[in-house]
């Protein structure tokens, strides 16, 4: 299976989950956009080291990198290999005197050793087809049906408001939130778009 190069397009503080924030990873070679929902903590560590500041004392991911260092254990690249019911599942490459380890590990706390570790990060095809988002040209979604108008504001919706909507009307929400570049909420409404076709 071909893997397929992801780097960080942004990280916000989520507008659905109290205290969590969407990190979005976007394809090196292409227009998809992978939302992943991480915790306060690991969105610190994440922005710390991407604005390049030093904290007076070693987050916990600094302490692993220091660690490997002292060890000469490098990481090679990370690998979201698999989506489960919502779940991102990584995986560490690492490597010793030539040999090569993997280590199971959070998503979230692979991104944060990626930025350090200035690895690359992969996925997959089916996982960027399951949860990707897809932009065309200026932000826009591509879709089977095209979105004429703009949306009028409209109150923040849960999971099961969106079934209650009509396809062109998740259509209009889902062209909304990727030209505000919430990506979370778009790819929530993607997922109840998606879960439409297969019934």
């Amino acid at each position: 299976m071909d893997k397929i190069q992801l780097e960080i397009v942004g990280l916000s503080y989520s507008q659905t989950q109290s205290g969590a924030y969407a990190l979005v990873l976007g394809e090196v070679d292409g227009r998809r956009r992978l939302p992943i929902i991480i915790g306060g903590f690991e969105a610190q560590a994440i922005a710390i080291e991407l604005e390049n500041m030093k904290p007076s004392r070693p987050l916990t991911h600094d302490l692993f990198k220091s660690m490997a260092d002292m060890f000469e254990v490098t990481v090679k690249e990370v690998v979201i290999y698999n989506l489960v019911e919502g779940i991102f599942y990584s995986k560490l490459i690492c490597e010793k005197n030539g040999k090569e380890e993997e280590l199971d590990t959070r998503t979230s706390d692979a991104i944060a050793l990626a930025v350090r570790f200035k690895c690359p990060i992969y996925t997959y095809e089916f996982i960027l087809a399951q949860s990707g988002i897809i932009l065309e040209g200026e932000g826009k979604i591509l879709s089977e049906s095209n979105v004429p108008e703009k949306p009028k504001k409209t109150k923040k919706k849960g999971k099961s408001d969106y079934s209650t909507l009509s396809d062109e009307e998740l259509n209009i929400q889902l062209q909304h939130a990727i030209e505000n570049e919430n990506y979370e909420e778009a790819s929530v409404i993607k997922k109840e778009l998606d879960g439409r076709k297969k019934s």
